[in-house]
């Protein structure tokens, strides 16, 4: 391998991206929690998640994802597969993505020798640093070269960064304090006062394709405003409907959703309940 060292100074991301890695979550052994969570995190801090990825065990593909994510220079989280099991491979794709040899942090190597010393401390045991199972411990801070920690508050095991990639563990418990610090360390330059809303009208007697040019047209008049439909066929309390609406910074969608509802007027529709989400 190259040895390169990955850009480490977080720069302007243009989108936000989230990559879950595990086959447990692909298998259904377990529900994902991260993506919401992160959608969350984002949202209280004015920001919103842009994609995200879902990846099994397999080394090629989770390569192939993180190339994509360091080319990309979004600013991506990825969750799960860094521990030191033979079915986790995301520090070494990570590595093989960038060209960069895993070496041996040496902060990461003193967390984790500080927390096998607490885990004897606890059990009343005298720690053994040259003992086989807590020396194979230490492939938990084997990083790609020149990789960034995340501290890890919940067992002091760290994460690790990789210019505007961040991986954490797959465990909430740890990985979203670990992803919250990341972005109150690196990105409070991104967070917006006034974060988005959402405004929008239940349509009945609609087609999505007869509303698309109003939609269009909306979009083209309040440049930084989204446009969203979101039809339902069987919803509960309306039936067969459309949700119809507008997002975007406060100030925008105060001016837009109002011309959408103009515009809805030259449709022979029933507009029911309207909705804001903030």
């Amino acid at each position: 391998m190259k040895p390169n060292t990955p850009q480490t100074t977080p720069t302007p991301p243009s989108a936000i991206g989230l990559i879950i890695i595990g086959d447990e979550i692909l298998s259904g052994k377990r529900a994902d929690k991260h993506l919401p969570k992160t959608i969350d995190l984002l949202k209280a801090r004015g920001l919103a998640l842009d994609y995200a990825d879902y990846v099994g065990d397999s080394p090629e593909r989770i390569t192939a994802t993180l190339r994509r994510a360091f080319a990309s220079g979004d600013l991506v989280f990825s969750c799960g597969g860094i521990g030191a099991t033979p079915d986790d491979h995301t520090r070494q794709c990570a590595a093989r993505a960038l060209g960069l040899d895993l070496v041996l942090h040496p902060q990461a190597a003193a967390m984790i020798r500080e927390r096998m010393q607490d885990v004897a401390l606890e059990q009343g045991l005298v720690y053994e640093p040259e003992r086989p199972d807590n020396l194979h411990r230490l492939n938990m801070g084997l990083f790609p070269a020149g990789a960034g920690i995340i501290p890890n508050p919940y067992n002091k095991i760290a994460g690790f960064s990789c210019g505007s990639v961040y991986f954490v563990p797959g465990f909430p418990v740890m990985a979203w304090p670990m992803m919250e610090w990341v972005l109150d360390t690196h990105y409070t330059h991104l967070f917006q006062n006034a974060a988005w809303i959402e405004q929008s009208v239940i349509v009945f007697g609609a087609m999505e394709a007869t509303l698309t040019p109003l939609m269009e047209t909306i979009e083209a008049d309040f440049v930084g405003i989204k446009v969203f439909s979101l039809p339902s066929v069987d919803h509960p309390e309306y039936g067969r409907h459309i949700e119809l609406g507008v997002k975007g910074r406060p100030e925008l969608v105060i001016q837009a959703y109002p011309a959408l509802l103009a515009g809805l007027r030259s449709f022979e529709v029933k507009l029911g309940p309207e909705l804001v989400q903030k």
